[in-house]
């Protein structure tokens, strides 16, 4: 069944959970960071990968950081070009401080399941890239990253190789079950 490299936050809206850590359900899916405080109150400013932005307010609680601490966001809206959110337990400039520069993750489980057509960038991220003719594994899927044109795959094997997301012209197939995308690419290029 072919898929597109669609990316999801929730059912109404796109998004695009870029890293995963662990494996299974359990998996840590990283949707933005903390990066800044806003006033004195405990609100940290939030850069967020859904689209749109504010998509992230709807994953609450988040796991922030390396820990596995479940933080509930109080409130949040969009501000600017950006989002900002009050966090429980985080009550004043201070406390917002020590979250600076912490990734904000929900598990796996807790997004909803893609549709036929779609998928989520971190379901793609350690496949491995085989060509269609005379099958040759060029590598694992390492990220992927938006051109505004179209997806882009980093795969990583005896060198590092950039491959657009173009179904037909180069995805031939993603097959999660074995675990392998095959596509249509010259592997000397």
């Amino acid at each position: 069944m072919r898929r597109r490299p669609r990316r999801r936050s929730r059912p109404d809206c796109n998004g695009s959970p870029v890293a995963a850590v662990g494996s299974g359900s359990h998996r840590r899916i990283v949707l933005g960071r903390i990066v800044g405080t806003y006033g004195v109150r405990g609100w940290v400013k939030v850069h967020s990968e859904t689209d749109p932005k504010e998509g992230i307010l709807g994953y609450s609680p988040w796991l922030v950081g390396d820990s596995d601490v479940e933080r509930a966001v109080i409130s949040g809206r969009r501000h600017g070009k950006g989002i900002i959110a009050h966090l429980a337990g985080c009550d004043d400039r201070e406390q917002a401080m020590e979250l600076l520069g912490q990734e904000i993750a929900v598990t796996r489980d807790r997004l909803p399941p893609p549709t036929d057509d779609e998928f989520y960038w971190a379901d793609i991220e350690g496949l491995k890239v085989w060509t269609v003719t005379d099958p040759l594994e060029l590598g694992v899927v390492e990220r992927l990253f938006s051109t505004g044109a179209n997806d882009v795959l980093v795969v990583v094997g005896d060198r590092e190789r950039l491959l657009p997301f173009i179904w037909d012209q180069v995805i031939r197939s993603v097959d999660f079950e074995a675990g392998r995308i095959e596509v249509d690419w010259d592997p000397d290029f």
